[in-house]
């Protein structure tokens, strides 16, 4: 059973969702949060599994309320369900540790399909969100030259498929440095996992996928 958290500053909505994903047998809507400051009290009371967040919220908005989250350590996956779509949307979103992006509109069986991937410890940005994100990045022209010389090799290696203690050996560092240059990576592309990481990468010219 997923639980779910649904954020969202209209009731009309958030009864929409809520009615719309109780059709499914593996889902349970444990709480329901109407501003991003009542989105972290709840998160860190009800422990849900996802969190599906809007980002445009009266006070806090989603995206600051996503940096309180992780700053809290909550385990809770985010998926962000909203109208907007605009570059600085979806990269602050990113960069303050949301595990998906998904536009309201998208089919509900899509929904569902992301909600599964988030809960299994996986992240889904929907097409047309990824194409925003890669055009933003490529248009900011952020050249490979932006990464230090250790996070280009680092980088080089994560493409190869390398686990973080093989990075460690190949360049004679520990294996908390390679965490730390992975993290500043991430941060850097607006990603959220090694696999999106690489996969934007190589699509921006910056490595190539063997």
């Amino acid at each position: 059973m997923i639980s779910i958290l649904v954020c969202d500053d209209h009731p009309v909505v958030r009864d929409g969702l809520v009615a719309m994903l109780s059709t499914q047998p593996d889902f349970q809507v444990v709480g329901e949060a109407s501003s991003g400051a009542e989105m972290v009290t709840l998160a860190t009371r009800l422990k849900a599994d996802v969190i599906l967040l809007d980002l445009e919220m009266p006070g806090m908005d989603g995206v600051e309320a996503l940096r309180q989250l992780r700053a809290q350590k909550a385990d809770a996956q985010v998926l962000v369900f909203t109208a907007f779509d605009t570059d600085e949307r979806i990269l602050g979103a990113i960069r303050a540790g949301a595990q998906g992006y998904m536009l309201k509109g998208a089919p509900r069986q899509e929904l569902f399909g992301a909600i599964r991937t988030i809960a299994s410890g996986g992240s889904l940005l929907q097409p047309v969100v990824q194409s925003r994100l890669i055009t933003s990045l490529q248009s900011r022209r952020e050249p490979v030259e932006s990464l230090t010389p250790r996070e280009a090799e680092v980088l080089r290696l994560m493409a190869e498929g390398r686990a973080n203690k093989e990075i460690a050996a190949a360049l004679s560092i520990t294996e908390r440095t390679v965490k730390f240059h992975v993290g500043a990576i991430l941060g850097k592309l607006g990603a959220t996992n090694r696999t999106e990481a690489v996969r934007l990468a190589a699509q921006l010219g910056w490595v190539s996928i063997r």
